[in-house]
C-alpha cells in the first residue's frame, strides 16, 4: 500500500471535502450532526452488548477477549480475505513473508464458506501427495475446518519440516472423504519451466508469479527466436506479485490498460498501462487456465483475452480479484483488509466471477486406439538398438536412460499430449493460429 500512515485521516478529509462542494453550510451542519448521532447510537449499542456479554456469559471473559472476538467476527463477515491478525497470527505472517518455514506447498482460499484448495504448487509435498484444485479441506488432523478462518487454517497447516499432517478432503465425484497424509517441508519453487512442442511452439509453464517470472519468460523468448507460437500454461497457478503479472502482459501488449485497481480511497486507485518497448506483438498465443488459476494468473489471462492477444483454453478460473493490505493496529496486532478490487481492461471484475475461457475443455486423457503391430521401420530399428544396448551393458544403458530423461525434460511428447487433452487442444489451436498468420 502506498500511504499507510494517515490512511484513515485521509479518508475522512476527502469525504468532508466532497460534502463541502455539494452542500450549503446549514445542510452540511445538519448532515454532520445526523452522522455523529448515528455513530454514537451504534457505538452505544456495541458498548451495551459488550457489557451484557461480560456480565452474563457462562465463561469468564476479559474485555480484551471480548473485543478480539468482536473484531474477528467483523472481519470474517466483511469478506473471505479480510481478517484480524492477533499477536500469534501477526508473528506467523511475518515469518511466512520473510523467512523459511515448513509447509505443504498449497494455496487455499474460502469459497462459499468452505476451505478450498486453489492449487498445489508443482514439486511440493501437497502436489506429490495428490491434492487437486477444487478439493475441499474438511479436517486438518482432528480439527474441523467449518467456521475456521483462513488464517487459522494456514497456521495449522504450517509447521516444522519433516513433520506429518493429515488432511481430510472432499473431492468432486468421490463417494466419500479422502484422508491424505503429507510430510511438511521447506517450500522451494521453480516458477518458470520451458519446453518445445515440435520445432515451432514454445511451451512456458508459470507455476506462480514470483519476482523473477518476467525475466525468465523474456529469457525463454530470446533463447527461442525461431518459435512461431507461444503456449502459456497458467493452470493451478495461484497468483503472486502484481508487478510480475503486469510485466508479463506488457511483453505481448503494446498499448492500453492492462489492469486497474479501484477502491473507496481515490489515492489508492491505480491504472497499469502497457508500454510499446520490447513488445512481442505478432507471435500467436494460447493460454491454458483452470479452476486453480487465481489472482495474478487471472489478471494475465483475462487481460490478454480482453486485448484479443491470446486464445484461452481450459476451464473457468477461481475468481480471486481483490487487493488486501496489512494495517498494523499496534506493534503486535494488525488487520488484513480488502481495500480494492482488480478490473480487467474491459471493465469486468475477476472477484467471485473468474475468467471464462474462449474454448472450454474439461481435463482428461485423449483416447487413442493403437495398432501395436504397425511399427514403422525407423521406430522398430530404434527400439531394437535400445534393447541391444541393454544386453551389451558397459554403462551404455544408463547413459541412454539419462539422455532420454534429459530429452523429455526439454520437449513435450506425443504421449504428453494424449495424457492431457487441454494441452493437446491448446497445441492444435496454436498451430491453426500459426498457419493463419503465415497466410496473411
Amino acid at each position: 500500500m502506498k500511504k499507510k500512515r494517515g490512511f484513515i485521516a485521509a479518508g475522512f478529509l476527502s469525504t468532508a471535502a466532497a460534502l463541502t462542494l455539494v452542500t450549503t453550510p446549514n445542510l452540511f451542519a445538519k448532515t454532520e450532526n445526523k452522522t455523529t448521532v448515528s455513530k454514537l447510537e451504534a457505538l452505544t449499542k456495541f458498548t451495551q452488548v459488550i457489557g451484557t456479554v461480560e456480565k452474563y456469559y457462562v465463561d469468564d471473559l476479559t474485555i480484551n477477549d471480548i473485543i478480539n472476538k468482536a473484531i474477528k467476527g467483523l472481519m470474517a463477515n466483511l469478506d473471505a480475505h479480510s481478517s484480524f491478525l492477533d499477536e500469534k497470527s501477526f508473528k506467523e505472517m511475518k515469518i511466512q513473508t520473510s523467512g523459511e518455514f515448513g509447509g505443504l506447498g498449497v494455496t487455499v482460499g474460502m469459497r462459499d464458506g468452505a476451505l478450498t484448495v486453489i492449487a498445489p504448487l508443482e514439486g511440493t509435498p501437497a502436489y506429490k501427495a495428490g491434492l487437486k484444485a477444487g478439493d475441499i479441506i474438511l479436517k486438518i488432523n482432528d480439527r474441523s475446518t467449518l467456521n475456521m478462518t483462513l488464517d487459522e487454517a494456514v497456521s495449522l497447516m504450517r509447521g516444522k519440516p519433516k513433520t506429518k499432517i493429515e488432511l481430510t478432503i472432499v473431492r468432486k465425484n468421490e463417494p466419500k472423504p479422502i484422508v491424505v497424509t503429507i510430510i511438511r517441508d521447506i517450500i522451494k519453487i521453480q516458477s518458470v519451466y520451458t519446453k518445445k512442442v515440435g520445432n515451432d511452439i514454445l511451451y512456458v509453464r508459470v507455476v506462480s508469479f514470483d519476482k523473477k517470472v518476467v525475466n525468465d519468460v523474456k529469457h525463454a523468448l530470446i533463447e527461442n527466436p525461431s518459435a512461431k507460437g507461444l503456449l502459456i500454461d497458467l493452470r493451478n497457478n495461484p497468483g503472486g506479485l502484481l508487478d510480475q503479472a503486469v510485466g508479463m502482459v506488457d511483453l505481448f501488449v503494446d498499448k492500453g490498460v492492462i489492469v486497474s485497481q479501484k477502491g473507496r480511497i481515490k489515492d489508492e486507485n491505480e491504472v497499469f498501462k502497457a508500454t510499446s518497448k520490447g513488445t512481442y506483438k505478432k507471435i500467436p498465443i494460447v493460454v491454458l487456465v483452470n479452476g486453480g488459476s487465481a489472482s495474478a494468473s487471472e489478471i494475465v489471462s483475462g487481460s490478454l483475452q480482453d486485448h484479443h492477444r491470446a486464445v484461452l483454453v481450459g476451464e473457468k478460473t477461481f475468481g480471486k480479484g481483490s487487493v488486501q493490505i496489512i494495517l498494523p493496529i499496534n506493534e503486535t496486532e494488525a488487520l488484513r483488509l480488502t481495500i480494492a478490487r482488480y478490473y480487467l481492461p474491459s471493465g469486468r471484475t475477476i472477484q467471485a466471477v473468474g475468467v471464462t475461457p474462449d474454448i472450454v475443455v474439461p481435463f482428461g486423457k485423449v483416447t487413442v486406439e493403437e495398432d501395436h503391430f504397425s511399427l514403422k521401420e525407423a521406430e522398430l530399428k530404434k527400439h531394437l538398438e535400445s534393447e541391444l544396448e541393454k544386453i551389451d551393458g558397459n554403462g551404455k544403458e544408463e547413459k541412454a536412460e539419462k539422455e532420454e530423461k534429459s530429452k523429455k525434460e526439454k520437449v513435450i511428447t506425443k504421449e504428453d499430449l494424449y495424457n492431457d487433452n487441454q494441452l493437446k487442444e491448446g497445441v492444435d489451436i496454436l498451430r491453426a493460429l500459426i498457419i493463419t498468420q503465415e497466410r496473411k
